[in-house]
């Protein structure tokens, strides 16, 4: 039995927060170029909070649903629909057509690649000691 004291929800609840915070940053990043500077950091958070839950409820369902009718091919087409909520999230909440939606969705992830490779390099700078993530290329290399 797991049991769940005040504590950990007490820790819990600042970590997300500060997490949405963080990953809302590239997406209103992206969107703010793509949009000439119109995007909101709310906008983002909103756009953030809500793509992966639509996600989640878009691949749970239309796997259930359409795997009953057409079997094994029904997570691939549940994940392409999915994404496709995902956008339409995207082009609602910065107002935007459906391209540049994508281009959000696709620059937001080169920025989150680039900074989370910064911070990596700050923290193998300053903090030599604590083991990293394995990265494709060793920070010692560069």
């Amino acid at each position: 039995m797991v049991v769940i004291d005040t504590g950990s929800i007490l820790t819990l609840v600042p970590v997300l927060l500060g997490l949405w915070i963080i990953v809302s940053i590239p997406v209103y990043l992206a969107a703010s170029v793509v949009t000439s500077g119109r995007a909101k950091f709310t906008q983002a958070m909103g756009a953030t909070i809500l793509g992966p839950l639509a996600y989640l409820a878009v691949v749970v369902v239309s796997t259930v649903i359409l795997g009953s009718i057409i079997g094994g091919m029904a997570t691939l087409l549940a994940i392409v629909l999915a994404l496709i909520v995902w956008f339409w999230i995207y082009k609602t909440s910065f107002k935007t057509g459906w391209l540049a939606a994508i281009g959000i969705a696709i620059l937001a992830i080169i920025v989150f690649i680039v900074m989370s490779f910064i911070i990596m390099l700050v923290m193998e700078i300053f903090l030599p000691g604590i083991p990293q993530p394995i990265l494709p290329v060793p920070l010692q290399q560069i």
